[in-house]
């Protein structure tokens, strides 16, 4: 399995709304090849910390759907997003190869 994790942070009196776009979200990404979980994460310590975890069954899945439409447009639409500080947000990404379970 692959997983990679895109953390960010938001003022936190915006991550209520942040979570509900998540929650709201498009799931595009749940109809590519290999896919196996979405998770959106919230730092119990700080509340304006969050991570999307995504879980694919290889690293090859994974990179496909980076290179696909439906991801460019996932992040085209975020780009696009009426709250300019929030749409300004760039995640630290980290990728990983589950070793062991």
């Amino acid at each position: 399995m692959y997983t990679v994790f895109s953390t960010f942070d938001v003022p936190q009196e915006k991550s209520e709304e942040v979570i509900r776009i998540y929650q709201n979200r498009s799931r595009l990404v749940d109809r590519a090849e290999g896919f196996v979980d979405f998770l959106l994460l919230q730092n119990d310590r700080r509340p304006g910390e969050l991570t999307v975890q995504l879980i694919f069954d290889t690293k090859e899945n994974y990179l496909n759907w980076a290179r696909s439409e439906d991801f460019r447009r996932i992040h085209e639409l975020e780009k696009k997003y009426p709250d300019q500080e929030l749409a300004s947000i760039i995640p630290k990404v980290a990728k990983f190869k589950v070793v062991a379970k």
